[in-house]
């Protein structure tokens, strides 16, 4: 949610699926950082997925790509997505800041890891997530606010990497 803990509990509580989610769960009226932190865990770890073709690719096994995907592979690290998004999770390891060849100029409040830290080195800096199962993971960015993949990638190319392609989705 890119704001501080106190913040994004204040949002996360103020939503009431999420408050009778806690109840079921947790047996707590309400979720302190300490039980989102559990929450979001235990949600990455469903994210996994040994042996996809993706894995068996990394893996050696040529063939278990297409062609098309190769070229998207191809197109993701040419354009510069792989320097972000690396590693075998494809991203999830480190922070960036957001806006590198356009300035955000939204009117959203978040900061980013500014909100945390207080360091301006680390305004509008926020966490890189993997794209391991991205199209199972809507809504995208730090606000939830992109539920279309193409349009959050459509967004990553505007404001990260300027016009670095423009006929890039597949058919």
């Amino acid at each position: 949610m890119a704001s501080s803990h106190t913040l994004a509990i204040d949002v996360v509580n103020s939503i009431t699926e999420y408050r009778e989610a806690a109840q079921a769960v947790f047996g707590q009226h309400s979720l302190s950082i300490e039980l989102v932190t559990t929450a979001i865990a235990e949600f990455e770890r469903t994210l996994v997925t040994p042996n996809s073709r993706f894995d068996l690719w990394l893996k050696g096994n040529l063939g278990a790509l297409s062609d098309q995907e190769l070229a998207g592979y191809e197109l993701f690290k040419s354009a510069g997505c792989a320097s972000c998004r690396n590693g075998p999770a494809v991203g999830g390891r480190s922070f960036m800041k957001f806006g590198i060849v356009k300035p955000d100029e939204t009117s959203n409040p978040a900061v980013g890891q500014f909100a945390v830290t207080a360091e301006d080195v680390d305004l509008n800096r926020f966490k890189v997530p993997t794209l391991r199962n991205i199209e199972l993971t809507c809504p995208y960015f730090h606000d939830g606010l992109v539920y279309s993949l193409h349009e959050a990638v459509a967004i990553m190319n505007e404001f990260q990497l300027g016009p670095a392609f423009t006929s890039w989705w597949p058919s």
